[in-house]
């Protein structure tokens, strides 16, 4: 969120600054200040790295700053709260899994091969990004606003509306009796495993891969399909 600009001095957010305030950031921090956007993805990588950290206790905004060697003002120049800032991380999250979910229904036919996909994906962003780990399964949200957790738990709700509808499809192609009672029920199955994978793996201060035996876990759970 920008600050109103004080007078006569150039707006926080402005892409260009004057000589004598970039002599003074240049003075102030030992390096050039940089752009607003570039602080941004700072802060926002900053706080993802310190999640990594095992057993992280609850990261305060004076962790965050000293970490990144401004003031707490500083990042209010740019989030509005802590919350904006683990928005920031839910919608990196949001938009990498979904952008990856909708390439698999562009390029892959089979329904029930889309579902595995899906969940190799799914786990394999999760070890990639183990601070992301910790947003996904909710450890990093405890004592943060509620609605954080509320937005992670949509997530997981779009993750097993897409499983349900890919097994629905498979179901009926595979002429059950009851596809949709059917896909429901293994939608949650499979959205439940992929959940407890993810807080296993970072439970376990990110030692137990949540990849581990995942081809073996996915034959039990979606016998018959193709990889």
């Amino acid at each position: 969120m920008t600050p109103a600009a004080a007078p006569d001095r150039p707006s926080p957010d402005d892409d260009t600054l004057d000589a004598a305030s970039a002599t003074e950031a240049v003075e102030a921090t030992g390096r050039k200040r940089p752009k607003p956007g570039e602080r941004r993805v700072q802060i926002l990588q900053a706080l993802a790295t310190m999640l990594e950290q095992p057993g992280a206790e609850r990261i305060t905004t004076a962790a965050l700053a000293a970490r990144l060697e401004v003031s707490e003002a500083a990042l209010y120049r740019h989030f509005a709260s802590k919350a904006q800032m683990f928005e920031g991380l839910i919608e990196f999250i949001e938009q990498t899994v979904f952008g990856l979910i909708n390439q698999l229904d562009e390029r892959e036919p089979d329904a029930q091969a889309r579902c595995r996909k899906l969940v190799a994906l799914l786990l394999q962003f999760g070890e990639k990004n183990p601070g992301m780990t910790r947003v996904m399964v909710g450890d990093a949200l405890v004592f943060e606003n509620e609605r954080l957790q509320q937005r992670m738990n949509l997530f997981f709700d779009k993750i097993e509306a897409t499983l349900r509808q890919n097994l629905r499809e498979a179901a009926t192609l595979g002429g059950a009796a009851t596809p949709t009672v059917d896909a429901q029920a293994d939608a949650s199955v499979i959205t439940a495993f992929c959940v407890g994978r993810l807080q296993r793996f970072a439970r376990s201060g990110f030692k137990r891969s949540p990849n581990e035996s995942l081809e073996h876990s996915l034959a039990l759970l979606l016998p018959g399909g193709r990889g």
